[in-house]
Protein backbone atom coordinates (compact mmCIF):
# COMPACT_ATOMS: atom_id res chain seq x y z
CA UNK A 1 0.00 0.00 0.00
CA UNK A 2 2.84 2.27 0.72
CA UNK A 3 4.98 1.54 -2.46
CA UNK A 4 1.38 2.26 -4.00
CA UNK A 5 1.25 5.29 -2.25
CA UNK A 6 4.86 6.51 -2.90
CA UNK A 7 4.35 5.56 -6.96
CA UNK A 8 1.06 7.92 -7.02
CA UNK A 9 2.37 10.76 -5.39
CA UNK A 10 5.71 10.50 -7.79
CA UNK A 11 3.99 10.65 -10.79
CA UNK A 12 1.46 13.10 -9.39
CA UNK A 13 4.53 15.31 -8.98
CA UNK A 14 5.97 14.22 -12.18
CA UNK A 15 2.69 15.50 -14.20
CA UNK A 16 2.46 19.08 -12.01
CA UNK A 17 6.54 19.60 -12.68
CA UNK A 18 5.46 19.92 -16.70
CA UNK A 19 2.59 21.38 -16.20
CA UNK A 20 4.59 23.91 -14.82
CA UNK A 21 7.45 23.98 -17.19
CA UNK A 22 4.93 23.77 -20.46
CA UNK A 23 4.53 27.89 -20.66
CA UNK A 24 8.69 28.10 -20.89
CA UNK A 25 9.15 25.48 -23.47
CA UNK A 26 5.93 25.85 -25.95
CA UNK A 27 4.77 29.73 -27.00
CA UNK A 28 1.60 28.44 -27.83
CA UNK A 29 -1.02 31.11 -26.55
CA UNK A 30 -3.85 29.02 -27.40
CA UNK A 31 -2.68 25.71 -25.28
CA UNK A 32 -2.29 28.18 -22.39
CA UNK A 33 -5.82 29.91 -22.26
CA UNK A 34 -7.01 26.32 -22.70
CA UNK A 35 -4.61 24.75 -20.00
CA UNK A 36 -5.47 27.97 -17.53
CA UNK A 37 -9.57 27.11 -18.38
CA UNK A 38 -9.07 23.29 -17.40
CA UNK A 39 -7.47 24.38 -14.39
CA UNK A 40 -10.12 26.71 -13.46
CA UNK A 41 -12.96 24.45 -14.32
CA UNK A 42 -10.83 21.41 -12.30
CA UNK A 43 -11.47 23.52 -9.37
CA UNK A 44 -15.18 24.15 -9.71
CA UNK A 45 -15.50 20.61 -10.49
CA UNK A 46 -13.22 19.83 -7.41
CA UNK A 47 -15.66 21.44 -5.15
CA UNK A 48 -18.69 19.95 -6.34
CA UNK A 49 -17.11 16.21 -6.13
CA UNK A 50 -17.19 17.18 -2.44
CA UNK A 51 -20.65 17.07 -2.70
CA UNK A 52 -21.95 14.69 -4.70
CA UNK A 53 -18.57 12.38 -4.63
CA UNK A 54 -18.03 12.21 -0.94
CA UNK A 55 -21.10 13.46 0.87
CA UNK A 56 -24.00 11.87 -2.20
CA UNK A 57 -25.83 15.42 -2.23
CA UNK A 58 -26.86 16.24 -5.56
CA UNK A 59 -26.64 19.97 -6.21
CA UNK A 60 -28.33 21.90 -9.01
CA UNK A 61 -27.39 25.60 -7.49
CA UNK A 62 -23.97 24.90 -7.64
CA UNK A 63 -23.47 28.06 -10.12
CA UNK A 64 -24.31 30.41 -7.68
CA UNK A 65 -21.46 30.22 -5.75
CA UNK A 66 -19.20 30.42 -8.56
CA UNK A 67 -21.07 33.31 -10.10
CA UNK A 68 -20.81 34.92 -6.26
CA UNK A 69 -16.79 34.93 -7.01
CA UNK A 70 -17.21 35.97 -10.01
CA UNK A 71 -18.87 38.84 -9.27
CA UNK A 72 -17.00 39.89 -5.87
CA UNK A 73 -13.38 40.07 -8.41
CA UNK A 74 -15.21 41.71 -11.02
CA UNK A 75 -17.11 44.67 -9.10
CA UNK A 76 -13.70 45.36 -6.99
CA UNK A 77 -11.39 45.27 -9.79
CA UNK A 78 -13.24 47.57 -11.49
CA UNK A 79 -14.41 49.91 -8.75
CA UNK A 80 -11.18 49.94 -7.33
CA UNK A 81 -7.42 50.33 -8.23
CA UNK A 82 -6.52 46.78 -9.87
CA UNK A 83 -3.70 45.61 -8.01
CA UNK A 84 -2.63 42.40 -6.89
CA UNK A 85 -3.62 43.09 -3.28
CA UNK A 86 -6.83 44.02 -4.65
CA UNK A 87 -7.49 40.87 -6.57
CA UNK A 88 -6.35 38.50 -3.31
CA UNK A 89 -9.11 40.89 -1.01
CA UNK A 90 -11.56 40.54 -3.64
CA UNK A 91 -11.12 36.55 -3.86
CA UNK A 92 -11.66 36.57 0.27
CA UNK A 93 -14.55 38.84 -0.19
CA UNK A 94 -16.10 36.47 -2.90
CA UNK A 95 -14.78 33.44 -0.86
CA UNK A 96 -16.41 34.47 2.29
CA UNK A 97 -19.90 35.80 1.20
CA UNK A 98 -20.13 32.08 -0.94
CA UNK A 99 -19.04 30.34 2.74
CA UNK A 100 -21.90 32.43 4.46
CA UNK A 101 -24.94 31.92 2.20
CA UNK A 102 -23.67 27.97 1.76
CA UNK A 103 -24.02 27.87 5.08
CA UNK A 104 -27.43 29.75 5.26
CA UNK A 105 -28.88 28.09 1.79
CA UNK A 106 -27.31 24.28 3.43
CA UNK A 107 -29.52 24.87 7.20
CA UNK A 108 -32.19 25.59 5.08
CA UNK A 109 -32.21 22.86 2.43
CA UNK A 110 -30.08 19.95 3.72
CA UNK A 111 -32.57 18.88 6.24
CA UNK A 112 -34.80 17.90 2.80
CA UNK A 113 -33.96 14.21 0.93
CA UNK A 114 -32.80 13.68 -3.13
CA UNK A 115 -34.63 15.40 -5.42
CA UNK A 116 -36.57 17.81 -3.50
CA UNK A 117 -32.81 19.01 -1.75
CA UNK A 118 -31.64 19.13 -5.76
CA UNK A 119 -35.01 21.14 -6.95
CA UNK A 120 -34.93 23.46 -4.08
CA UNK A 121 -30.90 24.52 -4.54
CA UNK A 122 -32.19 25.25 -8.30
CA UNK A 123 -34.61 27.83 -6.64
CA UNK A 124 -32.22 29.55 -5.02
CA UNK A 125 -29.71 29.69 -7.59
CA UNK A 126 -32.35 31.20 -10.16
CA UNK A 127 -33.58 33.55 -7.03
CA UNK A 128 -29.21 35.05 -7.52
CA UNK A 129 -29.54 35.18 -10.86
CA UNK A 130 -33.07 36.84 -11.65
CA UNK A 131 -31.01 39.26 -8.43
CA UNK A 132 -28.07 39.96 -10.65
CA UNK A 133 -30.55 40.11 -13.93
CA UNK A 134 -32.45 43.18 -11.87
CA UNK A 135 -29.55 44.59 -10.39
CA UNK A 136 -28.18 46.60 -13.06
CA UNK A 137 -26.71 49.30 -11.27
CA UNK A 138 -24.14 46.84 -9.50
CA UNK A 139 -24.07 44.00 -12.25
CA UNK A 140 -25.09 45.67 -15.40
CA UNK A 141 -27.67 42.51 -16.03
CA UNK A 142 -27.20 40.61 -18.99
CA UNK A 143 -24.90 42.74 -20.92
CA UNK A 144 -22.42 42.33 -18.48
CA UNK A 145 -19.02 45.01 -18.78
CA UNK A 146 -15.16 44.78 -18.69
CA UNK A 147 -12.84 45.41 -15.79
CA UNK A 148 -8.71 45.88 -16.13
CA UNK A 149 -6.80 43.03 -14.06
CA UNK A 150 -3.72 43.91 -12.15
CA UNK A 151 -0.79 44.30 -14.66
CA UNK A 152 0.67 41.61 -13.42
CA UNK A 153 -1.26 39.20 -15.01
CA UNK A 154 -1.18 40.70 -17.92
CA UNK A 155 1.66 38.29 -19.44
CA UNK A 156 -0.54 35.10 -19.73
CA UNK A 157 2.49 32.80 -18.77
CA UNK A 158 2.12 34.60 -15.00
CA UNK A 159 -1.80 33.69 -14.91
CA UNK A 160 -1.36 29.95 -15.81
CA UNK A 161 1.34 29.71 -13.15
CA UNK A 162 -1.02 31.19 -10.34
CA UNK A 163 -4.18 28.84 -11.60
CA UNK A 164 -1.94 25.81 -11.81
CA UNK A 165 -0.60 26.68 -7.99
CA UNK A 166 -4.52 27.37 -7.06
CA UNK A 167 -5.41 24.04 -8.37
CA UNK A 168 -2.62 22.11 -6.50
CA UNK A 169 -3.09 23.79 -3.43
CA UNK A 170 -7.09 23.20 -3.86
CA UNK A 171 -6.13 19.73 -4.51
CA UNK A 172 -3.69 18.86 -1.75
CA UNK A 173 -5.99 20.63 0.52
CA UNK A 174 -9.00 18.85 -0.46
CA UNK A 175 -7.40 15.58 -0.09
CA UNK A 176 -6.58 16.06 3.62
CA UNK A 177 -10.06 17.27 4.11
CA UNK A 178 -11.36 13.92 2.56
CA UNK A 179 -8.60 11.52 4.55
CA UNK A 180 -9.34 13.15 7.85
CA UNK A 181 -12.15 12.05 10.24
CA UNK A 182 -14.40 14.28 8.95
CA UNK A 183 -14.20 13.62 5.59
CA UNK A 184 -15.13 9.66 6.87
CA UNK A 185 -18.21 10.88 8.22
CA UNK A 186 -18.86 12.71 5.34
CA UNK A 187 -18.40 8.74 3.27
CA UNK A 188 -20.50 7.09 5.85
CA UNK A 189 -23.41 9.64 5.13
CA UNK A 190 -23.14 9.10 1.57
CA UNK A 191 -23.00 5.12 2.18
CA UNK A 192 -25.94 5.23 4.80
CA UNK A 193 -27.46 8.48 5.96
CA UNK A 194 -29.66 6.53 8.64
CA UNK A 195 -26.53 4.80 10.10
CA UNK A 196 -24.38 7.23 10.49
CA UNK A 197 -27.30 8.80 12.79
CA UNK A 198 -27.40 5.56 15.02
CA UNK A 199 -23.57 5.90 15.52
CA UNK A 200 -24.66 9.48 17.03
CA UNK A 201 -23.66 11.82 14.41
CA UNK A 202 -25.17 14.76 13.95
CA UNK A 203 -25.07 14.57 10.14
CA UNK A 204 -26.72 17.82 8.97
CA UNK A 205 -24.00 19.07 10.29
CA UNK A 206 -21.70 17.41 8.58
CA UNK A 207 -23.42 18.04 5.61
CA UNK A 208 -23.58 22.07 6.04
CA UNK A 209 -19.74 22.15 6.44
CA UNK A 210 -19.30 19.54 3.11
CA UNK A 211 -21.73 22.56 1.55
CA UNK A 212 -19.47 25.40 2.89
CA UNK A 213 -15.95 24.15 1.98
CA UNK A 214 -17.59 23.23 -1.61
CA UNK A 215 -19.24 26.95 -1.72
CA UNK A 216 -16.08 28.62 -0.78
CA UNK A 217 -14.00 26.31 -3.59
CA UNK A 218 -16.39 27.31 -6.29
CA UNK A 219 -15.81 31.03 -5.51
CA UNK A 220 -12.76 30.62 -5.91
CA UNK A 221 -12.97 28.88 -8.93
CA UNK A 222 -15.51 32.08 -10.52
CA UNK A 223 -13.15 34.55 -9.52
CA UNK A 224 -10.55 33.22 -11.57
CA UNK A 225 -12.31 32.54 -14.08
CA UNK A 226 -13.37 35.90 -14.00
CA UNK A 227 -10.32 37.77 -14.23
CA UNK A 228 -8.88 35.24 -17.30
CA UNK A 229 -11.73 36.79 -19.33
CA UNK A 230 -11.67 40.42 -18.44
CA UNK A 231 -15.19 40.10 -18.50
CA UNK A 232 -18.84 39.12 -16.35
CA UNK A 233 -22.17 38.73 -16.54
CA UNK A 234 -25.09 36.62 -15.34
CA UNK A 235 -23.91 33.41 -17.40
CA UNK A 236 -21.17 32.40 -14.68
CA UNK A 237 -24.85 32.09 -12.94
CA UNK A 238 -26.61 30.03 -15.14
CA UNK A 239 -27.46 26.21 -15.23
CA UNK A 240 -25.09 25.82 -17.73
CA UNK A 241 -22.10 25.97 -15.30
CA UNK A 242 -23.61 23.45 -12.90
CA UNK A 243 -24.22 21.26 -15.21
CA UNK A 244 -20.47 21.57 -16.31
CA UNK A 245 -19.82 20.72 -13.42
CA UNK A 246 -21.52 17.46 -13.14
CA UNK A 247 -20.33 16.10 -16.30
CA UNK A 248 -16.87 16.78 -15.41
CA UNK A 249 -17.40 14.84 -11.77
CA UNK A 250 -19.38 11.83 -13.73
CA UNK A 251 -17.07 11.43 -16.42
CA UNK A 252 -13.87 11.70 -14.52
CA UNK A 253 -14.65 9.93 -11.64
CA UNK A 254 -17.08 10.49 -8.51
CA UNK A 255 -15.96 10.62 -5.66
CA UNK A 256 -11.92 10.49 -6.32
CA UNK A 257 -10.82 14.14 -6.76
CA UNK A 258 -8.46 13.26 -9.63
CA UNK A 259 -11.24 12.55 -11.36
CA UNK A 260 -12.88 15.76 -11.81
CA UNK A 261 -9.70 17.23 -12.92
CA UNK A 262 -9.17 14.26 -15.83
CA UNK A 263 -12.76 15.48 -16.64
CA UNK A 264 -12.40 19.21 -16.94
CA UNK A 265 -9.77 18.19 -19.18
CA UNK A 266 -11.96 15.91 -21.45
CA UNK A 267 -14.87 18.44 -21.70
CA UNK A 268 -12.80 21.37 -22.35
CA UNK A 269 -11.23 20.01 -24.88
CA UNK A 270 -13.94 18.04 -26.57
CA UNK A 271 -15.45 21.90 -26.57
CA UNK A 272 -12.47 23.27 -28.02
CA UNK A 273 -12.06 20.72 -31.21
CA UNK A 274 -15.36 20.39 -31.76
CA UNK A 275 -16.27 24.02 -32.11
CA UNK A 276 -13.08 24.45 -34.10
CA UNK A 277 -14.13 21.58 -36.69
CA UNK A 278 -16.98 23.49 -37.19
CA UNK A 279 -15.39 26.25 -38.93
CA UNK A 280 -14.19 23.44 -41.64
CA UNK A 281 -16.97 21.24 -41.76
CA UNK A 282 -20.12 22.01 -41.81
CA UNK A 283 -21.68 19.02 -40.62
CA UNK A 284 -19.41 20.18 -37.26
CA UNK A 285 -21.58 23.64 -36.89
CA UNK A 286 -24.15 21.75 -34.60
CA UNK A 287 -20.99 20.15 -32.15
CA UNK A 288 -22.72 20.36 -29.36
CA UNK A 289 -25.19 17.19 -30.44
CA UNK A 290 -21.51 15.65 -31.23
CA UNK A 291 -20.48 16.62 -27.59
CA UNK A 292 -23.52 14.82 -26.49
CA UNK A 293 -22.63 12.12 -28.09
CA UNK A 294 -19.16 11.83 -26.77
CA UNK A 295 -20.80 11.97 -23.17
CA UNK A 296 -23.31 9.16 -23.82
CA UNK A 297 -20.17 6.84 -24.98
CA UNK A 298 -18.02 7.59 -21.76
CA UNK A 299 -21.05 6.93 -19.14
CA UNK A 300 -21.73 3.64 -21.36
CA UNK A 301 -18.26 2.42 -21.39
CA UNK A 302 -16.51 4.33 -18.59
CA UNK A 303 -19.79 4.27 -15.67
CA UNK A 304 -17.43 4.23 -12.57
CA UNK A 305 -15.82 7.55 -14.37
CA UNK A 306 -12.42 7.21 -16.17
CA UNK A 307 -10.54 7.20 -12.80
CA UNK A 308 -12.90 5.02 -11.63
CA UNK A 309 -12.51 2.25 -14.29
CA UNK A 310 -8.96 2.60 -14.09
CA UNK A 311 -9.08 1.64 -10.81
CA UNK A 312 -11.51 -1.09 -10.95
CA UNK A 313 -9.35 -2.32 -13.74
CA UNK A 314 -5.98 -2.67 -11.70
CA UNK A 315 -8.08 -3.95 -8.58
CA UNK A 316 -8.90 -6.80 -11.12
CA UNK A 317 -5.91 -7.83 -11.58
CA UNK A 318 -4.52 -7.54 -8.24
CA UNK A 319 -7.15 -9.86 -6.65
CA UNK A 320 -8.26 -12.19 -9.74
CA UNK A 321 -9.61 -14.72 -6.80
CA UNK A 322 -11.99 -12.11 -5.14
CA UNK A 323 -13.26 -11.23 -8.47
CA UNK A 324 -13.66 -14.94 -8.82
CA UNK A 325 -15.85 -15.55 -5.89
CA UNK A 326 -17.71 -12.48 -6.06
CA UNK A 327 -20.20 -13.57 -8.33
CA UNK A 328 -20.71 -16.59 -6.27
CA UNK A 329 -21.10 -14.85 -2.99
CA UNK A 330 -24.01 -12.47 -5.38
CA UNK A 331 -25.90 -15.50 -6.41
CA UNK A 332 -25.86 -16.73 -2.75
CA UNK A 333 -27.63 -13.75 -1.39
CA UNK A 334 -29.89 -14.12 -3.82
Amino acid sequence: MKSTFKVNNIILFVIIAALAIFPFVSDSRTWTILLTQIFIFSILAMSYDILLGYTGIVSFGHAMFFGMGAYATAIMLDRFEPTVGMFVLSIAVGMCIAGIISFLVGLLTLRLKSHFFAMLTMAVSGLFLVLAEKWRTLTFGNDGFTFRAPEFFKDRMMYYLLVLGCLVLVYFCLRRFVDSPLGRVLIAVRENEQRTKSLGFQTLHYKVIASVVAGVIASLAGSLYAVSLRFVNTSVLTMDITLDALLMTIIGGVGTLIGPIIGAGVIELAQHYLSGLAKEHPIFERWIIFFGIVYILAVIFFPRGIVGAIRHLFWKKKNPIKMAIAPKRKGIAK
